[in-house]
């Protein structure tokens, strides 16, 4: 690529890489379709890696307690991104936390999903109002005219917080109250939800997807005039790393030593950039490996053909098959989408139980004995498609067996779908088709054509 009247001279290839993310953003995409170029590196091709220490976290009740010491120990940066940031007391206390690591000079930064947290916004921004947080809000929606653009359908959806390079968490828990329920109230009985902390070397991977995502929301409005100057630039790339290293901000130290447990593990996103199936490929390519069991628990369900397969065949070849979904609605459309399926997965032997303790908003999955995943990815169109997610997979007996522990008395608590599976008559052929056509025309809306 030329410059000017001769060629290149700062032109490497990792610049021009950086450039033409910049220039699509600029030009082609209108800002919508970021890719997450800070860090982006370290998030692509997943892998297992070793030297990981991993604990299972139940509800906010867990959770919460550990992000506030997390943060109260933290010394150089804090990275948190979520999809639901809420405004009762559970979220004042993490909202503390964060403002008295910034007074002190921790450098933080926090990015919202603009729908998730869109009635809270307000409220955020008082409680981080002189603190120093640099607050980023993910395809906000607060003007009348932001519901046209392209891409407001894909959500930020993951949870995640990183502290310097000591520790994250990771899950499917946002920062409300576990008995707070957006759209019914408060509840007796928490929400059965999880995450897991993070010591080691994934802890790296982690903390480079919470920037990319903050870094995401900032070019999305407060970069974007400053962009399009950069792609009319005489030198764009050097004004691209210019860009960048400004964006990037300051690198604290050096990461701590491995732990001492060499838990393997490896987190995987959904990124709408170049790993747009790595949850669902790993779920598929789990279960169809799976000699013994299967326990899945997911809020909405409704998974494509690849998926279902997967399901169908282990339960016909042995595999204990076992589906943990909701039995207290929470949303009525997901709940017809999922019960569609129900007959046709019981055909094949696979066994469904509905949590009806609570709302269940856990998408936690043990597969063997050896095999866990914990995270924030639903197994429907928008999370498999359309979100923002991000997984932890675990391959540790130890670890499998806590949270199989988890998942029995989940079991126990709930009720299982009995009763002869039916043939699909004329009715369950036509739910089946309203509930798929609704799926294709979101997908379609969103930008995502095929097959699903």
């Amino acid at each position: 690529m030329p410059d000017e009247a001769g060629p290149a001279r700062d032109a490497e290839p990792g610049a021009l890489g950086e450039l033409v993310e910049i220039a699509g953003i600029a030009g082609v995409a209108g800002a919508t379709e970021i890719a997450e170029f800070a860090g982006l590196e370290a998030i692509q091709g997943a892998r297992l890696v070793g030297g990981n220490r991993i604990e299972l976290l139940q509800g906010g009740d867990e959770l919460f307690p550990a992000m506030v010491a997390a943060i109260a120990a933290a010394r150089h940066e804090v990275w948190l991104a979520t999809y639901i940031f809420h405004d009762d007391g559970a979220a004042r206390l993490i909202a503390d936390a964060l403002c008295a690591a910034a007074r002190r000079g921790v450098a933080v930064r926090v990015v919202v999903d603009g729908f998730g947290s869109h009635g809270r916004l307000a409220q955020l921004r008082r409680w981080f109002a002189g603190s120093g947080i640099a607050l980023e809000v993910f395809r906000p929606l607060e003007r009348w005219w932001a519901w046209l653009m392209p891409g407001q359908l894909r959500r930020l959806h993951q949870k995640l917080c990183v502290v310097d390079y000591a520790c994250a968490f990771v899950g499917g828990i946002n920062i409300i109250d576990d008995r707070n329920d957006l759209n019914h109230g408060w509840t007796a009985a928490p929400r059965l939800d999880f995450a897991v902390a993070l010591q080691g070397p994934l802890v790296r991977s982690v903390r480079a997807a919470a920037q990319a995502m903050w870094t995401r929301a900032q070019l999305g409005h407060l970069w974007r005039d400053e962009v399009i100057a950069l792609a009319a630039s005489p030198r764009p790339v050097s004004e691209a790393r210019r860009l960048i290293r400004r964006l990037r901000g300051r690198r604290p130290g050096a990461p701590p030593p491995h732990a001492s447990r060499p838990v393997v593990a490896a987190f995987l996103v959904r990124d709408n950039v170049g790993q747009r199936r790595a949850i669902e490929r790993a779920y598929v390519q789990a279960i169809r490996s799976a000699r013994r069991r299967v326990d899945l628990a997911v809020p909405y369900f409704y998974p494509g053909r690849a998926f279902r397969r997967s399901l169908r065949h282990a339960a016909r070849r042995g595999v204990q098959v076992r589906l943990l979904l909701q039995g207290k609605v929470d949303y009525r459309i997901a709940a017809l989408a999922a019960r569609a399926l129900y007959d046709e997965l019981r055909g094949h032997g696979v066994r469904i139980f509905e949590y009806t303790p609570a709302f269940l908003h856990a998408k936690v999955a043990v597969i063997d004995d050896d095999w866990a995943t914990v995270g924030s990815s639903n197994i429907d169109p928008l999370s498999l498609l359309l979100n923002l997610e991000a997984n932890v997979v675990v391959r540790d007996r130890r670890f499998a067996a806590v949270l199989a522990e988890r998942f029995e008395a989940a079991f126990a608590a709930s009720t299982e779908v009995s009763g002869a599976p039916q043939r699909a008559g004329w009715r369950g052929r036509l739910q089946r088709t309203v509930v798929a056509w609704l799926a294709t025309v979101y997908l379609r809306v969103a930008g995502i054509t095929g097959r699903y």
